[in-house]
């Protein structure tokens, strides 16, 4: 109790600094459900127009640590993701943490995972170990997704779908054996075609998922968003929100 106390009160100076220092913070991302999506399924959208789990955490992380900022959903992926590294200012999510862009962004996270899995009907009996143990069981997987191109490289050769969530349905109807997704975006194209009852049979690769600003955004501001973000986690509001979604 008194640890969570002390986070409150050290993530309550951070914010009131920043907020005296901070300009608005131009956020930029993409459709990637269950993280970002625009409501109506378009490729742009803006502030309220924008759902999701990870746009959910952002701007309740921006509302705390008082930082003024906008957010704008749109398409392709690689200008947003220029726009970010090259613009003071800017930001971008959901972006991957990985080695060779640690340098290029300051960031606040995490804010969730994006592993790489095979799911299996519930009453399934495939048991796996690693992915060469999935050679023989007819997988499906979503036509230019890079987990398609992985299993490919790997010589499994998935069967391709152009819409995720019809593996889910090709699933549950003995047509693939196991679907390779990611989580939990999987977990979250299922629900949306009405099936819960899968279950994940083997977990071959993942990242975490963060918010990423460009290197000239104030250090205060960076430090302040991630207290804000550390407090809503200590508060149950990052798994509230997953669980809204999931």
């Amino acid at each position: 109790m008194l640890t969570r106390l002390l986070v409150v009160f050290l993530s309550s100076l951070l914010m009131a600094s920043a907020a005296r220092a901070a300009a608005p913070v131009v956020l930029l991302t993409e459709n990637f459900p269950p993280y970002n999506m625009s409501s109506d399924g378009k490729s742009f959208a803006r502030e309220d127009n924008i759902q999701g789990i990870a746009a959910d955490i952002v701007r309740e992380m921006f509302k705390r640590a008082a930082v003024p900022y906008s957010m704008t959903l749109r398409f392709p992926w690689d200008r947003v993701y220029k726009q970010a590294l090259e613009t003071p200012g800017y930001g971008v999510f959901v972006l991957a943490r990985q080695a060779d862009r640690e340098h290029l962004f300051k960031w606040v996270g995490p804010i969730g995972p994006d592993d790489w899995i095979l799911l299996a009907r519930k009453d399934s009996k495939v048991s796996l170990d690693n992915l060469d143990a999935a050679r023989g069981f007819k997988i499906g997987a979503y036509k230019g997704d890079a987990i398609a191109q992985h299993l490919a490289k790997q010589g499994l050769r998935p069967a391709l779908v152009l819409r995720d969530q019809d593996n889910a349905k090709k699933l549950v109807n003995g047509e693939i054996d196991l679907w390779a997704t990611g989580d939990p975006a999987g977990r979250y194209l299922a629900r949306q075609v009405g099936i819960t009852d899968l279950k994940t049979v083997l977990r071959f690769n993942g990242a975490e998922l963060y918010l990423a600003l460009n290197k000239q955004v104030p250090d205060e501001v960076v430090k302040a968003l991630q207290a804000a973000l550390d407090q809503m986690r200590a508060e149950g509001f990052i798994d509230a929100t997953f669980a809204r979604y999931l």
